[in-house]
C-alpha cells in the first residue's frame, strides 16, 4: 500500500505539551535572548558551559536528581546526581589547576562512555580549558594528528587505550605535557610518564569557583574532516550553550522530567552537544549505555529505563530495521514520546518504520560540526514529510543559494526564491553556536561565508511549505555510520604501506551505514595484486586508523585518474565505481 506523503500531527495529540506549537509566532520571538535569560550566568556577566550544565542545577532543587545513569552488561547501574556531578567536576577542575592547566589550554579526552569522560569534559569547561573529545575507536594516527593540530597539552584516557594506541606515538605529540590514565579495573596505574586519575581525584577538593569565562571564550574544539589536507579544527565558544539550551527545547522537546537517551558517542559532536551538554542544561536524566549496539538490548533499555526522548542515528535505525519489526514489538514503550535522528538523511521508509515498530514516527534533523547545534528539524507538534529534514528552528534563517562567477574571495551567491530548485544550503550567520574559526586556517574559514551567509557545502532544496530536503554533499567527505571520514587522511596512511604507490578513497553507498570507505590503490614496481597483499594493506590501515575509519574494500588499479596538477580525481573514481556519468574530464591528466 502506498504511504501518504505527510504524517499529520497536532500539538493536542502529544502526551506532553510541546514547547513549540505555533510555528510563525515562535519564529518572531527573540529566541536567543530568552534562552540567555533562562541561564544563570556567572558573576560579572560571564558565561560558562560547564557551570550552566551542572552547577546551576546542583545549587537548587534538582541537586539530588540523577543527571547521568551509566549501564553496562553484568554490572550494576551507576547513577550520578547533579550534586555528585558538581563535586566530581570540581575535583577535576582542581586537578587541572594543580597541574598548571588554565583557561585557554587544551585538553583531549580519549575514552569509552565511562563516567570519567563526562567528568573530564565538564570539569575542564568549568576551568576554562578548551576540550576535544576523541572517538575511542580511532587508531594511533588520527589521534596523533588531532593532538598535534590542536596543540593538546593534556590527554585523559584509559590505561588500556594508552598502551594500545598512544604509548608508541607519544613522542610525535610534542605539546603534550600531561597524560592522565584511568585504570579500567578500578585500580591504580603505574605507566611511566603518566599520572593516575583516581589518585589525583582523591586528593583534590570538591569545591571550585568556576573560572570567569565570557561568551566569546573558546570552549570546544571539534575536528571535521575535509577532502584535502588534514582534519579541520572547528572552534566553538562558551556562548554556544545558548543554542544548546534553545535547541534542547525546540528540536528535542526536552522537559525536566524526561528520561533521555542519546546513542551518539561523545567522541563526535552530536555526542558532546546532545549527549552531554544539552540534556544537562534541561535538568533531565540521561541514560548512557557503555555497550556496543545490540538490537535486543536497545529495546530492553528503552522499555526498562522508561526512556521518553530518544536521539539516535540513521545507521542504528537501519540496523534495528534489519533485526525485524517483530523484535521491536516484543517490548512496550509506554514512556517513549519522541524519537529523533541525525547524522545523515533519513529515508522515508525509516520514518514510517518508527511509526510501525515503536508507535512513533522518527523525526529527522540537520546540522553540522560547524553549526554547533541543530538548525533544521522535524519537531513534535508539526507535520512530518518523510524524507525531509524539516524546517528551520526559531532563530535560524535558512536559504538555498547559487554561486555567482567571481574571481578570488569572498564567495558571491544569489538566493534562489523558487521552490524545489537545488542549490547550496546557506544560513544567516549570528546564531550563538556558530563556529568561530578553523584552527590555524583563517583563509578556509573566510571561504565559508558570502557576506552574512554561512555556506554549508551541502546541496538541498526547499519546497513550497518551507520544508528542506537534502540532495547531496558538495565535496567528497565520506559519512559512514554517522562518522565523517576525510579521504586524504585514509589515503595518507595507505601510502605508508611499502607496496602502495598511490591511493584514492571514495564513499560507496551502503544500505546499512550510509557509505562504506572504498580505496583504490596502485602498486609500486615489484609488487603484484593478490588477495594476500590486499589483506596485508587492509590490516595496516585498520591498525593505523581504527576499524571505523579504515577502508572496507580495496581495489587494485594500474594507475589512478589525476588532474594535470596532480590531484586524484575522486569524483571520477566514484562515477566509474557506480556506473555514473563521468562529467567534465578536461582537467584529467592526459585528457582533452
Amino acid at each position: 500500500m502506498e504511504r501518504p506523503a505527510i504524517i499529520h500531527k497536532l500539538a493536542s495529540e502529544q502526551r506532553t505539551p510541546p514547547h513549540w506549537t505555533d510555528f510563525e509566532a515562535e519564529r518572531r520571538v527573540d529566541v536567543w535572548g530568552l534562552a540567555r535569560r533562562a541561564l544563570q550566568g556567572l558573576p560579572g556577566g560571564g558565561l560558562n558551559m560547564g557551570f550552566e550544565a551542572v552547577d546551576r542545577h546542583a545549587g537548587g532543587v534538582l541537586r539530588d536528581r540523577i543527571a547521568l545513569r551509566f549501564v553496562a552488561r553484568n554490572t550494576p547501574a551507576l547513577d550520578l546526581s547533579y550534586g555528585q556531578l558538581a563535586q566530581q567536576t570540581n575535583r577535576f577542575a582542581n586537578v587541572l589547576q594543580d597541574l598548571g592547566v588554565n583557561k585557554g589550554d587544551r585538553l583531549f579526552v580519549l575514552a569509552g562512555r565511562m563516567p570519567e569522560l563526562y567528568v573530564a569534559v565538564l570539569g575542564a569547561l568549568k576551568n576554562g580549558t578548551v576540550v576535544t573529545p576523541l572517538f575511542s575507536a580511532f587508531g594511533p594516527e588520527p589521534i596523533a594528528t588531532r593532538i598535534r593540530l590542536g596543540a593538546g597539552q593534556v590527554l585523559v584516557t584509559t590505561d588500556a587505550l594508552y598502551r594500545r594506541k598512544v604509548k608508541q606515538i607519544r613522542e610525535q605529540m610534542s605539546s603534550l605535557r600531561h597524560v592522565l590514565l584511568v585504570a579500567e579495573d578500578g585500580g591504580i596505574t603505574n605507566e611511566p610518564g603518566t599520572l593516575d586519575w583516581h589518585t589525583l581525584m582523591a586528593l583534590a577538593p570538591d569545591t571550585f569557583s568556576t573560572v570567569a569565562t565570557q561568551p566569546d571564550d573558546p570552549a570546544l574544539l571539534h575536528f571535521t574532516s575535509g577532502t584535502t589536507g588534514t582534519p579541520k579544527g572547528a572552534l566553538h565558544v562558551h556562548g554556544a550553550v545558548v543554542t544548546h539550551f534553545a535547541t534542547g527545547r525546540y528540536a528535542l522537546d526536552l522537559h525536566p522530567d524526561d528520561r533521555y537517551w542519546c546513542t551518539a558517542d561523545p567522541g563526535w559532536v552530536t555526542g558532546t552537544s546532545y549527549g552531554i551538554i544539552a540534556p544537562l542544561l534541561q535538568g533531565v536524566t540521561s541514560l548512557i549505555d557503555r555497550e556496543e549496539f545490540d538490537a535486543e538490548r536497545w529495546y530492553t533499555l528503552l522499555e526498562q529505563e522508561q526512556i521518553s526522548v530518544w536521539y539516535t542515528a540513521p545507521t542504528a535505525i537501519r540496523m534495528l530495521m534489519k533485526a525485524g519489526t517483530e523484535l521491536a514489538r516484543r517490548h512496550s514503550y509506554p514512556a517513549l514520546r519522541f524519537v529523533a535522528s541525525v547524522g545523515e538523511p533519513l529515508n522515508p521508509e525509516a520514518v514510517w518504520w518508527g511509526q510501525e515498530a515503536l508507535g512513533l514516527p522518527i523525526h529527522d534533523n540537520w546540522w553540522q560540526t560547524e553549526t554547533g547545534g541543530i538548525m533544521i528539524a522535524n519537531t513534535p507538534a508539526f507535520d512530518i514529510k518523510p524524507g525531509s529534514m524539516g524546517r528551520p528552528l526559531p532563530g535560524i534563517e535558512a536559504f538555498i543559494v547559487e554561486h555567482l562567477e567571481a574571481e578570488g574571495e569572498p564567495p558571491r551567491v544569489r538566493i534562489i526564491d523558487t521552490p524545489n530548485v537545488e542549490g547550496e544550503l546557506a544560513l544567516r550567520s549570528g546564531w550563538p553556536s556558530m563556529f568561530r574559526g578553523y584552527l590555524n586556517n583563517e583563509a578556509r574559514y573566510r571561504q565559508c561565508f558570502a557576506g552574512d551567509l554561512y555556506l554549508t557545502g551541502d546541496l538541498a532544496r526547499v519546497d513550497a511549505d518551507g520544508y528542506y530536503w537534502f540532495v547531496g554533499r558538495a565535496d567528497d567527505v565520506i559519512k559512514s555510520a554517522g562518522h565523517l571520514i576525510g579521504p586524504f587522511e585514509v589515503e595518507s596512511v595507505l601510502m605508508e604501506h611499502p607496496a602502495v604507490a598511490e591511493a584514492g578513497v571514495i564513499g560507496k553507498p551502503d544500505a546499512m551505514v550510509g557509505e562504506v570507505v572504498k580505496a583504490f590503490v596502485s602498486l609500486k614496481d615489484g609488487y603484484q595484486p593478490s588477495e594476500g597483499l590486499r589483506m596485508d594493506i587492509s590490516a595496516h590501515a585498520r591498525k593505523r586508523l581504527g576499524a571505523a575509519v579504515a577502508p572496507k574494500e580495496i581495489a587494485f588499479l594500474p594507475s589512478l585518474p589525476r588532474t594535470r596538477s596532480g590531484k586524484i580525481m575522486r569524483r571520477l573514481l566514484k562515477a566509474r565505481e557506480l556506473g555514473l556519468p563521468e562529467g567534465d574530464t578536461s582537467t584529467l591528466e592526459g585528457g582533452a
